[in-house]
């Protein structure tokens, strides 16, 4: 168990080694590369939100738009759409109240 223990370990550490060497000598070989100033980007990301987060209040601040119900048809009179042409029928009533003899 112990021998097992010992390779293992053995094998990580020579791994981890062997992996920061590989990566440090490729490194080496590619061109300097300039790296682009954090504090600028985290500028230029914070005035990305800042509009965002405008647009999004300007378009909150309309309110939302009302229900189906309430949108009506330009030009027609109010009342329940696609009756406009038809005679209006009185109302049909149904009782089942035993005091009416129905």
């Amino acid at each position: 168990m112990m021998r097992r223990l010992f390779w293992l370990l053995l094998g990580a550490v020579l791994g981890i080694t062997g992996y920061r060497r590989a990566t440090a000598f490729a490194r080496s070989l590619r061109p300097a590369v300039r790296p682009m100033p954090r504090a600028g980007a985290l500028t230029d990301f914070a005035a990305d939100v800042r509009e965002g987060m405008t647009v999004y209040l300007e378009r909150q601040a309309r309110g939302p738009a009302s229900t189906l119900e309430g949108h009506r048809r330009r030009g027609l009179p109010p009342g329940r759409p696609g009756t406009e042409g038809r005679a209006r029928r009185p109302p049909i009533h149904r009782h089942d109240d035993p005091k009416d003899g129905r």
